[in-house]
């Protein structure tokens, strides 16, 4: 509760409880204009657009790939732009988006739920930038967490700051959803981010807009922002929570708030949480006594993190590590000895990789027919009985021996939710490989045996697969299997699947723990 309270004051807040409009009877487009330039930005396009490329040729590379979402602070460019730049710079400017959702808290009045502008376009004076009206529309007309609020938008600061930096760094057009959160509720934050799940896919970019720490000393600052930022991390909207209040407790001098856009970030750990194909990385740190416009006895902390997903095109990652027994479906009849080459070549392939930086080859003329079938695959890697790494496809485009090489090294250093695997780490880690049938299309759910069949569901664009054990491992009911994997893994929502194509495969699993196999 003292969260919320020392919130409100922070912000300004005063209370209106308004639902707001319901997006019915709209009258003419009216658009957005600008109540932040000449404030936290240029009001002049030329002046505006020199100070956006100094920032990103001052700003951190890109180094990671497959962006889902960023979060970027919201202060005045002469303090924050730099690392908001660092953000950015993360996304592909290439990339086609069908839409930007911006995800603010609201700074001017506290009202229920989110509000989402439907009612015209956004200007900055880079130009217009259209809005998904119709989305917009959506959004508050099947879910009564979203509503329009004329005042929402009328000057608030912390969604407008980022469109400039859309404007220029995104090489395609591209349409925004505006979203304001004006509740101070964590549960109506779940709701908001249930309802924004079908969209949080790589077809769409998501920006959260947040500063840190509001007016510590610089090294209090520091310390509190690095705890933010890792319970941030951490993917946990609870550890978030528990962390605020924490601090809360503490009293650390002239401290009003650890995380001003609270409620902004915890809608997006309610969108990431549970998905373990997801992962949060911190791209850059810089506080308002770093800018060189401030001094460092009260200072304001800015962090810019991305949110990765690494599955792209064919390849895929289960839903849960899998087991260490070995299941044989219909069509694969592997010797002990064909699955134990299969697991040295994926082992010291890693080796090499990591030692050298190259993927061994030969000509395959020893191996068996087996062996050199076309057949799609997963690698996985377990540390003490926990994932450390999975990365497989379904293509079965090239013999089995060349793909596990592949996924041996994508399994070992591609997997953006861990840490690339150290040389030193080999000894700990048991290798699973599950080599897969290929996919059949299914016209009913029916047609699925827990357990036995991996399903893979495509709707358009999106898609996802869970393993076979998955569902052995889980105790989910057939409904539940494909309710997550549509939900969760395809991103098309709980019930997405009865509109989609279903597929089921089997696989074949085996690992070094099985078979007993040395792993030195």
């Amino acid at each position: 509760m003292r969260i919320i309270l020392k919130s409100l004051i922070l912000m300004g807040l005063f209370f209106n409880f308004s639902q707001g409009c319901s997006g019915q009877n709209k009258p003419n487009q009216i658009d957005r204009k600008t109540a932040a330039a000449g404030r936290f930005y240029p009001a002049n396009a030329q002046e505006l657009s020199s100070t956006l490329a100094n920032l990103f040729a001052r700003a951190k590379p890109k180094e990671l790939n497959h962006v889902l979402g960023i979060v970027c602070p919201h202060a005045g460019y002469i303090y924050s732009g730099l690392v908001a730049a660092s953000g950015y710079n993360q996304v592909d400017p290439n990339a086609l988006y069908d839409n930007v959702f911006v995800i603010a808290s609201s700074h001017q009045i506290s009202f229920d739920g989110a509000s989402v502008y439907n009612k015209g376009d956004y200007i900055t004076p880079l130009g217009k930038v259209k809005v998904n009206i119709d989305l917009a529309d959506k959004l508050i007309g099947e879910h009564t967490v979203f509503n329009f609020n004329s005042e929402a938008d009328r000057t608030e600061h912390s969604l407008e700051v980022q469109i400039p930096f859309l404007q220029y760094h995104l090489k395609n057009d591209f349409n925004l959803v505006p979203i304001i959160i004006g509740t101070q509720s964590a549960q109506t934050c779940k709701k908001i981010a249930d309802a924004l799940k079908p969209w949080f896919n790589e077809r769409n970019l998501f920006v959260f807009s947040t500063d840190f720490s509001h007016y510590p000393s610089y090294d209090d600052a520091y310390s509190a922002d690095k705890a933010t930022c890792d319970a941030i991390v951490a993917g946990s909207p609870e550890e978030l929570m528990k962390l605020l209040e924490k601090y809360e407790e503490k009293r650390v001098p002239n401290l009003s708030t650890n995380l001003c856009g609270w409620t902004s970030i915890l809608t997006m750990l309610y969108l990431t949480s549970g998905n373990d194909r997801l992962k949060i990385s911190p791209v850059q740190y810089m506080n308002s006594g770093d800018s060189g416009y401030g001094d460092k006895k009260q200072v304001v902390g800015y962090w810019s993190l991305a949110v990765t997903n690494p599955t792209s095109g064919e390849a895929a990652k289960p839903g849960a590590s899998t087991s260490p027994g070995a299941i044989n479906p219909t069509g694969f009849d592997f010797t002990r000895e064909e699955k134990i080459i299969l697991l040295d070549i994926a082992r010291n392939t890693i080796l090499t990789y990591l030692r050298e930086r190259r993927i061994p080859e030969d000509d395959g003329t020893l191996y068996s027919d087996n062996l050199k079938m076309k057949a799609g695959a997963f690698v996985t890697l377990k540390k003490e009985g926990e994932l450390r790494g999975c990365i497989g496809r379904f293509s079965a485009d090239m013999p089995l021996y060349k793909l596990i090489r592949q996924m041996a090294v994508a399994s070992s250093t591609e997997d953006n939710r861990f840490e690339p695997v150290k040389e030193r780490e080999l000894g700990q880690i048991d290798i699973e490989i599950s080599v897969l049938s290929p996919l059949k299309k299914i016209q009913s759910p029916n047609e699925i045996i827990l357990g036995k069949h991996g399903i893979y569901i495509k709707k358009g664009f999106y898609s996802g697969t869970f393993l076979p054990q998955v569902a052995t491992e889980t105790g989910w009911t057939k409904d539940e299997f494909l309710g997550h994997c549509a939900r969760d893994k395809a991103g098309i929502g709980w019930d997405g699947w009865k509109q989609a194509d279903l597929y089921t495969y089997e696989a074949c699993v085996f690992s070094e723990e099985a078979l007993n196999v040395r792993k030195d």
